[in-house]
Order: structure tokens, then sequence, then C-alpha cells
């Protein structure tokens, strides 16, 4: 028997990238999240999360990302928390550097 693979540690210094095996589903209020490997289902509530997380592969880092797409010094805490709880359910993962 194989087990799932054990969830990253979010460090936004290194660069992500949506896991391979997650849909997004577009919805007015954001996107659903979806893990066809662990069959988990993600909410993401802000259209700007949305952006964040279909660019992280665009970009040098996860922090990197935040400012591309223009999230504000002061709500970056709330996106970092948002992405680390990604990485936690393994809807991102890590990547190479590009």
């Amino acid at each position: 028997m194989t087990s799932a693979p054990a969830a990253a540690v979010f460090d936004p210094a290194l660069p992500w990238r949506r896991a391979r095996s997650v849909a997004l589903r577009p919805e007015p209020f954001g996107a659903l999240v979806y893990h066809f490997g662990n069959r988990k289902l993600s909410f993401l509530k802000s259209k700007t999360l949305v952006t964040v997380v279909e660019t992280l592969a665009d970009h040098p880092s996860a922090d990197a990302t935040l400012v591309a797409c223009g999230v504000p010094e002061a709500q970056r805490p709330a996106y970092l928390r948002a992405l680390a709880d990604l990485a936690r359910s393994n809807m991102i993962e890590p990547r190479e550097s590009l």
C-alpha cells in the first residue's frame, strides 16, 4: 500500500506551484479547488488568491507572486497563511527554481 506524499512545509521564499493533481473551478466568490489524489475540496474566497495560486509557477517565490499580484503589504500575512494551508493540504507544492 502506498501512502500519500507528506505535505510540504511552506516557505514563502521558495518557488511553488499548484499541485499537478489539483483543479481550480472559478466561482463568483473565488474558486473551488479539488485535489484528485486525496479528494480534498477547498474554497478560495478571494479572486486575488485565485490569481496568486494560478500564477505561483510564474514567479521565483511565493513572496514574489504576492508582489506581482499586487497584494498590499498589510494583507500579505493573511495570504501567506492561506498558502500555508494550501501547502498542508497538498493543493500547492514546491517546485524547482526558475
